[in-house]
């Protein structure tokens, strides 16, 4: 994980996510998911185009079950779309770059 992307935990998801006054992507992940280290590197490349503009954080579902399950996480990879502590939008499983991109876009237009 690079420095572009945040890992964030249950005494972390407030401060990083809820309170962010950007837009926040949140890739709720497993060790052993195979479509999540599809999305690793897609996540990575959005973080640092986004850079400055746009908070990407990733949680370990299986390190942080209590998150998980408060934001009913049933399949992974998930990557959440926070804006003003909300959230906004959410998509389940390995997407395409250019359709996060495009939800990236709509919620900061």
């Amino acid at each position: 994980m690079s420095d572009a992307v945040t890992s964030v935990t249950g005494e972390t998801f407030d401060q990083v996510v809820l309170q962010s006054e950007n837009l926040v992507m949140v890739d709720f992940w497993a060790t052993w998911c195979g479509p999540c280290k599809i999305v690793a590197p897609v996540v990575e490349e959005l973080a640092k185009e986004y850079e400055g503009k746009v908070v990407f954080a990733k949680v370990n579902t299986d390190e942080n079950p209590d998150l998980a399950s408060k934001y009913g996480i049933r399949g992974i990879p998930t990557l959440m779309f926070f804006k003003s502590g909300e959230v906004k939008d959410q998509v389940v499983g390995a997407v395409p770059k250019a359709q996060l991109k495009s939800k990236i876009d709509s919620f900061m237009g």
